[in-house]
């Protein structure tokens, strides 16, 4: 029996809002063309056989499964009884979502595999017998009952997407296009955390609470936590600990293989790890996909004629490496690894250490900024280094100029089109042949609403509380101008590497690891990802000579296990300096 407070109890039967008198589920949910598959029905023989994986548990009418923002115990299959699930919408009003009253039927989302916060509240109407797959146990159905799964991923992957498709989750309030919300916006989205913005000077219940919180303006944008905390003017980290997104990391476990970086590198080495059944952790100080995962759509990736976006593909992975055990820490940032012990220390910001036989070093590159006058300044109002749904938003209708001529530019060219009212591509050099892929260039060439202007150097921004004009100078020495209020930098990137200086691991002269064949110095690895230091290996974008492409990454993350394998083997075997 769960332990659920008296107090807790009164308030469920209360009722609290339009929502409790409603019969019926959200519409959205009612009328949505997979909703089958997002609210199957397990057959008696499905129930039979997760019964070796799960617990047999009950809860009282009154009682809750799962509160939204609190860690949600597992996936519940319905034995017997009722139980209603009600979102937060807004700050007030509580949709039901759902109301599960089959045998057979089970509750949750995605994120169960990981034992992150719920979304929704799960209340018993009726007394209610289930079955509790913990996530561990959920991982092991996953991989043992392949076809059974199968039909839970499905359900509990489109449960998750319908929440962020209609804002379920956190509340932020401020003002539309305020940089700083955006940069919340755009935390919570990559990580997969439903969230709504509202503007404080429109919606009815934030103007109530701004009555109650009596803000100053350097307060916003708020953001109301699951518990009723209200945050001022936060950081991502804080929003993360508001949320309960910062995970636990037994300080006691060796890992077999500690992986820094979720990007498309380091999230194929936890897949393959994973499944290979190393101890597998990963750690990244943003989202999941890195630069890749803010790609508008790339379409030149194996196995998507039709191209995939960036956050779809990051997601999809980062569900498969949890899927497989990988313990996955997001955000957590890695200051340094330690290299002077028998085993390979990672320390986070927050000063905890974890401990590993071997690290895979996958941090990718930050974006590189133009050495111009303002430009932090204008970070928060009106320069982008990435272009998402988020931002296509705030330029909608507006001209805007973006500085770039790779692929990650192409890309985001090609999408901001679809929003802006015109694009002025800035680079250069004399054409986008020698920088681009060509099926970008045409697909650039074909938009009428698309502008290249090429031998472009940005000199200055100009503007007050916003981003109002962009100065350049043109071939010749031609000085000019261009009014736009949303400016977009994608001139490539610097190797993330500052963390790396008390293991000594050898970069060449931009900053990028070597390994392999490319030391040339006392110590040369046989292993061709491994760096100067044993144990540790590079892989991706951060790896001196590597292909700067998604495929790339993702084939290096699949090999480095290998590698990893075979050093753990010569370990064992006592052939290895390393102890």
């Amino acid at each position: 029996m769960s332990q659920a407070s008296e107090s807790e109890r009164a308030r469920a039967s209360q009722p609290s809002g339009p929502a409790d008198e409603a019969n019926d589920e959200d519409p959205s949910v009612r009328g949505h063309p997979r909703r089958a598959q997002m609210f199957p029905v397990l057959t008696e023989e499905e129930i039979n056989r997760l019964r070796r994986f799960g617990t047999p548990c009950r809860y009282a009418k009154g009682e809750f499964l799962y509160r939204f923002g609190k860690a949600c115990p597992g996936v519940f299959v319905i034995l017997s009884g009722k139980v209603r699930i009600v979102a937060p919408e807004g700050l007030s009003a509580k949709p039901i979502i759902h109301t599960y009253t089959q045998r057979g039927e089970f509750t949750s989302d995605i994120t169960q595999l990981s034992n992150k916060p719920a979304v929704v509240d799960a209340h018993v109407i009726d007394d209610v017998e289930a079955l509790l797959l913990r996530p561990g146990e959920l991982s092991a159905v996953m991989v043992s009952e392949a076809d059974l799964g199968e039909k839970l991923m499905r359900a509990l992957i489109l449960r998750r997407a319908l929440a962020m498709e209609h804002g379920r989750g956190v509340v932020i309030v401020g003002a539309t296009g305020d940089a700083h919300l955006v940069e919340l916006q755009n935390f919570l989205r990559r990580n997969g955390f439903p969230n709504m913005a509202i503007d404080a000077e429109q919606d009815a219940d934030a103007i109530a609470l701004l009555q109650q919180l009596s803000p100053v303006p350097d307060d916003f944008p708020l953001v109301v936590c699951p518990n009723g905390i209200v945050l001022r003017n936060p950081d991502v980290g804080q929003v993360a600990s508001c949320l309960g997104l910062v995970p636990e990391f037994d300080p006691t476990h060796i890992y077999d293989v500690a992986i820094i970086g979720a990007g498309p590198a380091g999230l194929a080495a936890a897949v393959y790890a994973a499944s290979d059944g190393l101890s597998v952790a990963v750690f990244d100080c943003r989202a999941p996909g890195g630069q890749a995962g803010t790609s508008s759509r790339i379409e030149n990736y194996l196995g998507f004629p039709t191209g995939i976006t960036g956050h779809e593909l990051a997601s999809r992975a980062f569900i498969q490496a949890q899927k497989f055990g990988a313990h996955i820490g997001i955000p957590c940032e890695v200051t340094a690894l330690h290299c002077d012990s028998d085993l390979r220390v990672v320390e986070l910001s927050d000063s905890r250490r974890i401990s590993a036989r071997t690290v895979v070093i996958a941090s990718g590159a930050e974006y590189r900024r133009p050495g111009i006058a303002d430009l932090e300044r204008f970070e928060r109002s009106g320069v982008y280094y990435w272009a998402t749904p988020v931002e296509a938003r705030l330029c909608r209708r507006q001209p805007v100029v973006l500085v770039g001529g790779g692929n990650s530019a192409g890309q985001a060219v090609v999408f901001l089109a679809s929003h802006a009212e015109h694009v002025h591509m800035f680079i250069r050099g004399a054409s986008l042949a020698d920088s681009m892929s060509r099926y970008l260039i045409e697909r650039i060439q074909s938009l009428a609403n698309v502008t290249l202007h090429t031998r472009i150097e940005l000199r200055a921004l100009e503007g007050g509380a916003r981003l109002e004009r962009v100065h350049y100078r043109g071939a010749g020495g031609i000085e000019g101008s261009m009014t736009t209020h949303h400016l977009f930098v994608f001139i490539g990137a610097e190797p993330n590497t500052s963390w790396l200086q008390q293991c000594r691991v050898a970069r060449d002269d931009k900053g990028f690891v070597l390994t392999g064949v490319d030391l040339e110095d006392a110590f040369v690895p046989s292993l061709p990802s491994q760096t100067t230091v044993e144990g540790v290996f590079a892989i991706g974008d951060v790896r001196s000579g590597s292909t700067k492409r998604v495929a790339s990454a993702v084939g290096e993350g699949a090999g480095v296990v290998a590698q990893v394998h075979h050093f753990l083997a010569l370990v064992r075997a006592g052939k290895s300096a390393y102890v």
